[in-house]
């Protein structure tokens, strides 16, 4: 649990602005609770959603919005076991049990988009199916296989400008997929080392064309799935997760704020449903603050909250909503132990990530 997080929900009366219904982009939200992406590897080995997934998501359906877990565009894009894509019918025709499952209990729900980059290994995707990335060079790290147990990242393949002008289309397609697959949106996820952020970072980005060196450069990637995004679906049907800063998956940046504030400016006219962000790890950095100042829409606000900052936060309008992320692990019922006063159950950190309903049921 974050130091900043609170252990201890007030009552009911104390989070009046949690519980006020609000509009992001097309997404009416019965209130300001959101459920937070969370890779929890329940997939089938073909990254089709399981059953599982259906009943995990629906008991979480009082959320105001539930943004489901990263799913790859494209196999080149999956970075864990059993991790879900949206690439294939038969991953649409599972994603569609788990959306009407939700919206049967009133819910709302869009699905993260996450193309890994560089964060893959073959003995995940298989032979012949490629790791991509702005560059050539291997993340420092290991990632879990089914197969092989813990391997270092795959050394990836630099795309060519017309190879990455491809990605961007694969993220539209992704998009008008989700769709069909009966989501009432997209989140196009652009934090955590994945590669919407191996383009940003100036670290791993050290390219020489239209999508490397300047900032105005870098940020071009992910302002240009993000408006592909946008013409397929309708741009308040689409949203961004961004968190300045975050190191994981070996990914540094000269400016992270800089950088975060240009792409924001870049991405404003665009008339997105919100964008999601993440407080910072960086001192002196206020992800929130530099959000509100660069972005005219919606902001759903992320990490180390309980319900009275997270009312708190809404209340002096520092964002429209808040996602939890652990407290929704071991309480499908948060929105109603917040409601009532209740403490949130402590989760298993044990059973994150393995298969079968231990821990996800």
């Amino acid at each position: 649990m974050s130091k900043v997080q609170e252990s201890v929900a007030p009552p009911r009366a104390a989070c009046e602005a949690l519980f006020a219904p609000t509009h992001l982009g097309a997404l009416a939200l019965a209130n300001r609770i959101v459920m937070a992406p969370m890779t929890r590897n329940r997939a089938d080995a073909r990254g089709v959603p399981t059953p599982l997934m259906a009943q995990h998501y629906a008991a979480r359906a009082e959320a105001g919005l539930i943004v489901a877990e990263g799913s790859w565009p494209d196999p080149e894009g999956q970075a864990y076991c059993r991790q879900p894509g949206i690439a294939s019918d038969e991953q649409v025709a599972a994603w569609r049990r788990v959306t009407q499952a939700v919206h049967e209990r009133g819910g709302r729900i869009v699905l993260q988009l996450m193309h890994a980059g560089r964060i893959g290994s073959r003995h995940i995707k298989g032979e012949g199916v490629a790791t991509v990335g702005p560059g050539d060079e291997a993340a420092r790290g290991k990632v879990y296989t089914d197969s092989a147990g813990m391997q270092p990242f795959d050394t990836p393949r630099a795309l060519t400008t017309e190879e990455v002008r491809e990605r961007v289309a694969m993220h539209a397609r992704a998009a008008w997929r989700a769709r069909e697959a009966g989501f009432d949106g997209v989140e196009l996820h652009a934090t955590s080392g994945y590669l919407p952020m191996q383009f940003l970072c100036s670290r791993t980005n050290r390219r020489d064309d239209a999508y490397g060196g300047s900032v105005e450069n870098r940020v071009r990637f992910a302002a240009e799935c993000l408006e592909a995004m946008s013409e397929a679906i309708g741009a308040d049907r689409v949203g961004l997760r961004i968190n300045p800063g975050n190191p994981f998956n070996d990914v540094a940046d000269a400016d992270p704020a800089a950088t975060h504030a240009r792409l924001l400016r870049r991405i404003a006219p665009l008339g997105l449903a919100y964008v999601h962000v993440m407080r910072a790890p960086v001192e002196g950095l206020d992800a929130f603050a530099l959000a509100r100042e660069h972005f005219p829409g919606p902001l759903i606000l992320n990490d180390g909250f309980g319900a009275a900052l997270a009312n708190e936060a809404v209340t002096l309008g520092r964002g429209e909503a808040v996602s939890f992320a652990r407290d929704f692990i071991a309480n499908p019922d948060l929105v109603a132990r917040i409601r009532r006063g209740e403490a949130p159950r402590p989760f298993d950190r044990a059973t994150l990530y393995t298969p079968g309903p231990e821990g996800y049921l």
